[in-house]
């Protein structure tokens, strides 16, 4: 299919400079009024698939492509994106400037974001504590302040902002767990894989009859009964309410890798979930190919299935996010990317109809660069970026206001969970 219209090309940068395989995060870390890219290259120490990432090298662009800082010693044989990287950028300190926040050296690393000079390090809780790190309200403050990490399957450790422990939760966590004040009272329900706990780390209730782990949380009021209803991707996808109770669970996929919550559609009541089934792995007994097949879905607020994706080309390993404000249309779109098969990086519509197709293949990220109320897309592999617009900005206008660092941007993961 092609796409209604072709995106604007704002901008290309070298990142070579940042060593290969990044992973690229985004915020105002000078406070400029734009935001500038900062690109997190794993560590060359460990195995790159099921062993958690440490940080090898942290390298700062602003959006013209020049080098700001970089933190750390780029190699050429750093690990590739298998897991998360343990790198967030977000104002822990809260001294109103945004720090990098990474586990670099076994050690939990606070980098000034406009210069890149270690501001503190602390002691890890644990030697595999650096699978991903999560910014959650926990204590109850006027904002997030606390820490939670997580090694890649079995605990997570929660730490206020001076790295006292607070709480450790042995379980099953999935990726990426996701915190959300679900009752209102102005702390932080942390969604852990299956298992909700409270802001004390106890077990409030969890999933039932779900295998393997979750790999995306998204929150929001799907039903439209102003209540936050929890949607998890797992061995299936399922929605439950925040007291517990199952809603609806839709088995029509083999293997529920991705969800996106969203209003993809205008014609249907409350909003739409988006899925990824993968239908046939790639990586079945010893080997890693390229030729197994996935497929996207949605599904509406009650579960039922709107359409799925007959796909007939190879690729097993998208990723699907939703995108906001890409244009004035007032509805989401279905962000797809890493499709193999020869199909490049595309928004789809509610009616999975492609409404752009990027002319460039690799990961992406997005964001209101500029602070303009619409978003941007950037597409990059190990040695360009590629910045793309619906319409036409200007990359070099500074206002000297510091870009907000929304929740989206300092919960960075290759396992796209969310809130609407």
């Amino acid at each position: 299919m092609t796409g209604k219209n072709e995106p604007i090309l704002l901008g290309k940068l070298d990142l070579r400079s940042a060593g290969p395989r990044c992973k690229m995060l985004l915020g105002d870390i000078n406070g400029d009024g734009r935001m500038e890219i900062v690109m997190i290259q794993p560590d060359d120490r460990q195995d790159v698939r099921y062993i958690p990432h440490q940080v090898q090298c942290v390298t700062a662009f602003d959006l013209l492509g020049n080098l700001l800082w970089q933190t750390g010693t780029p190699s050429n044989t750093a690990g590739g994106p298998g897991s998360d990287y343990p790198a967030q950028i977000y104002d822990l300190d809260d001294d109103g400037q945004l720090e990098v926040l990474c586990v670099m050296n076994d050690r939990f690393c606070l980098l000034n974001g406009a210069t890149g000079e270690l501001k503190s390090s602390h002691e890890l809780p644990g030697s595999q504590a650096h699978d991903c790190i999560i910014i959650a309200n926990l204590s109850g403050g006027k904002r997030p302040s606390d820490v939670i990490l997580k090694d890649r399957y079995h605990r997570l450790w929660a730490m206020d902002n001076n790295f006292n422990l607070l709480w450790k939760h042995d379980g099953n966590p999935g990726h990426f767990p996701w915190a959300f004040d679900l009752n209102g009272d102005g702390r932080d329900e942390v969604m852990a894989g299956y298992d909700l706990l409270d802001p004390k780390g106890q077990l409030l209730w969890s999933c039932k009859d779900l295998d393997d782990h979750a790999d995306c949380i998204w929150v929001g009021d799907v039903n439209g009964d102003g209540r936050p209803e929890l949607v998890i991707g797992g061995s299936v996808t399922v929605m439950y309410d925040r007291s517990g109770h199952e809603l609806w669970r839709y088995d029509g996929s083999v293997e529920s890798q991705h969800v996106a919550l969203g209003k993809f559609r205008d014609d249907l009541p409350g909003l739409q979930i988006a899925g990824l089934d993968r239908i046939v792995r790639g990586d079945t007994g010893e080997m890693f190919t390229q030729s197994g097949k996935d497929a996207l879905f949605l599904l509406d607020g009650a579960g039922k299935e709107i359409w799925k994706e007959d796909r007939t080309t190879d690729g097993w390993l998208t990723i699907i996010e939703t995108l906001s404000g890409w244009d004035d249309s007032g509805l989401d779109y279905i962000l797809a990317y890493r499709r193999g098969g020869g199909v490049n990086p595309t928004l789809y519509d509610g009616h999975m109809q492609s409404v752009t197709t990027f002319p460039f293949e690799g990961y992406v990220v997005h964001g209101d660069l500029l602070g303009v109320d619409s978003e941007q897309v950037i597409i990059y592999d190990n040695e360009t970026a590629c910045i793309f617009a619906s319409q036409h900005q200007d990359l070099t206008v500074t206002t000297g206001t510091p870009l907000p660092q929304v929740k989206r941007l300092y919960s960075s993961t290759l396992y796209p969970g969310g809130e609407v």
